[in-house]
């Protein structure tokens, strides 16, 4: 079977040269939002970006065209946006299809310029050099937090003990500072945390492999205490090794929070015993699964994370001095619960509302006693799980006009006080806030989570800002501690360019490198004390294999470091000249040039 495809203006060409005379048979792939065919074929089934277009008999050997289409205003930007997973059923038997070539294309690399300051990123808050260096084989230590950095070395192949002697000194510090005084005769490594030891450790580390190192005194804290990275592993399936890579690449740029994404509309990944269902019939996605082929590189693929994974991951970033958040969905992104149990929505609802992905009935329903059974379930189980004593609740792009249709809902409304649909989403939020709150769980979401005329989520919670920074400075105005992470500058799924053979998404902006560092996390300083960190995200809608995450999170990780870390930002100059210290391996994981 011979199969192609390309982007033409707003249109998607797809040319198939059947092997056989094919009787009826039905194109099927996914995309980055919804499809339809404009010609070629008909529109026989569509969830959300997942199509399945009718086609006429095939002949053996003769060319057929179809014309597809992004609906609602949506444009092809890449090659991401080319058909994923595509393949054709006939008579039930799945005959795949060549897929687009995945990924990104490698930029020629940058030349790298001179380096004024010292090759680690982030940058220390500050260093005193001498003239000096000294050449060593390696360091001399008993401490814990640097056996992790051995450890984390080990895992790179570099060299990280040795004979150059490390003494260790308690003072009065912030959390996660240090300063190293760096002498011919060896290291005075001064901190008073876990966190502190390591990340002098990691600077060590750092300078070690450029050579001999510079003596002289570094000092050195965060300028943030939530230095974070985000990882959807709903829409792919990530090994846990690579989950290991990622943490790894986190501790090497000094990010100390892992936010764990693993549930939306399209699965719930962990295997929770109270809900068995959920991810046993969300496991897999695609031919003859509970969900079609959502954003798959094939006809079915998918996984979970055992309870063993969870807690290796947690033990894996608890060395790297990386606390996990996880993220479960509320209301909205729940497509996953409301196809296995309906029940968690009101039957006589007539609304017509769809997600921006494109799914009808993808919110639960807060007056229905379901949803609590299962979301309550939900919160008690997984933060019984990760002992950061935090959960993100969702609680993103709930559609318009939810449940403004349902009976059930517009009665609870109006017996609370409730007009609108952001109304009953604050109170939905902030009563799943203070259940979590109730069992030693802080809870967090995302910005939509201060809607509604009882001021929203409340309960102490952290708001994540995603859309841009005006919604985190609206939410630190009225009292809610903030994590920047605005998409149009740390969104790392993001292409890097907008060339149409790039790779990514592009409805916030096209991101490169010099986009992470050119913004100010605290554009207001009156409200300093309530922006409390940055945080990067990915979200993982065309990524169809692992290796694919590492050219787009890389070389852009070094800024959302950088922003998170120093109080000063670098240039783009000088964060490109850095850039070039660092690589990374086949398998993900970061090298030191």
């Amino acid at each position: 079977m011979q199969y192609d495809c390309r982007i033409d203006g707003e249109l998607l060409i797809c040319k198939l040269i059947a092997d056989r005379d094919l009787r009826a048979p039905i194109f099927c792939f996914s995309g980055m939002a919804p499809l339809a065919p404009v010609s070629g074929g008909t529109l026989q089934r569509s969830v959300g970006s997942y199509t399945e277009v009718a086609l006429p008999d095939l002949a053996k050997g003769t060319m057929h065209e179809v014309q597809i289409k992004y609906q609602e205003g949506f444009k092809p930007a890449n090659r991401a946006w080319m058909p994923l997973g595509p393949y054709l059923l006939v008579d039930g038997e799945i005959m795949t299809l060549p897929p687009t070539p995945s990924g990104r294309v490698q930029a020629p690399k940058k030349k790298r310029g001179p380096i004024d300051s010292l090759p680690v990123v982030p940058q220390p808050a500050h260093w005193h050099p001498r003239s000096d260096v000294i050449t060593v084989d390696g360091f001399a230590f008993q401490d814990d937090a640097l056996q992790a950095v051995e450890a984390l070395a080990n895992r790179q192949g570099k060299i990280f003990a040795g004979s150059f002697p490390v003494t260790l000194k308690v003072a009065e510090m912030p959390q996660d500072a240090y300063t190293l005084e760096i002498t011919e005769n060896g290291i005075t490594l001064t901190a008073n945390s876990y966190g502190g030891r390591f990340y002098a450790g990691v600077t060590l580390l750092s300078l070690l492999q450029q050579g001999p190192l510079p003596c002289g005194k570094i000092s050195d804290k965060p300028r943030f205490g939530w230095r974070g990275q985000h990882l959807d592993t709903a829409r792919h399936f990530y090994q846990p090794d690579t989950i290991f890579a990622l943490l790894d690449l986190m501790a090497m740029l000094k990010l100390n929070r892992f936010h764990w994404h693993f549930a939306d509309d399209e699965a719930f990944r962990i295997e929770i015993d109270s809900i068995p269902r959920l991810w046993q019939e969300t496991a897999l996605r695609g031919q003859g699964q509970a969900l079609p082929g959502l954003f798959n590189g094939a006809p079915v693929e998918g996984g979970t994370y055992s309870k063993q994974d969870v807690r290796d991951i947690v033990d894996h970033a608890k060395q790297l001095n990386i606390e996990v958040l996880p993220e479960i969905e509320a209301p909205a992104h729940a497509l996953a619960i409301t196809t296995l149990y309906p029940e968690t929505r009101d039957p006589d609802d007539t609304g017509s509302e769809r997600s921006v992905q494109g799914y009808a009935r993808n919110a639960l329903n807060p007056a229905m006693p379901k949803t609590w059974e299962i979301l309550e379930a939900i919160v008690y189980e997984i933060g019984q799980l990760f002992p950061f004593e935090h959960i993100h609740l969702g609680c993103d792009e709930l559609p318009k006009d939810t449940w403004m249709n349902s009976p059930k809902a517009r009665e609870f409304m109006a017996k609370n006080g409730l007009t609108t649909t952001h109304d009953l989403q604050g109170w939905t939020i902030a009563k799943l806030a203070s259940f979590a709150r109730a069992r030693g769980l802080r809870p967090a979401a995302w910005e939509e989570a201060s809607q509604g005329c009882q001021g929203g989520i409340g309960n102490d919670a952290i708001l994540f800002s995603w859309t841009g920074q005006g919604p985190g400075i609206e939410a630190a105005r009225a009292g809610y501690d903030v994590v920047m992470t605005p998409a149009q500058h740390v969104y790392l799924d993001m292409a890097h360019t907008d060339d149409p053979d790039d790779w990514g998404a592009s409805w916030a902006a096209f991101v490169d490198l010099e986009d992470t560092i050119n913004w100010n996390p605290v554009p207001n300083e009156t409200l300093a004390e309530r922006i409390i960190g940055v945080q990067g995200a990915f979200w993982s809608e065309f990524t169809t294999a692992d290796t694919q995450i590492w050219p787009m999170l890389m070389p852009r990780m070094l800024g959302v470091s950088a922003m998170a870390w120093q109080e000063t930002p670098p240039t783009p100059e000088t964060l490109l000249a850095l850039a070039g210290v660092y690589s990374l391996d086949d398998c993900g994981k970061l090298t030191l040039s």
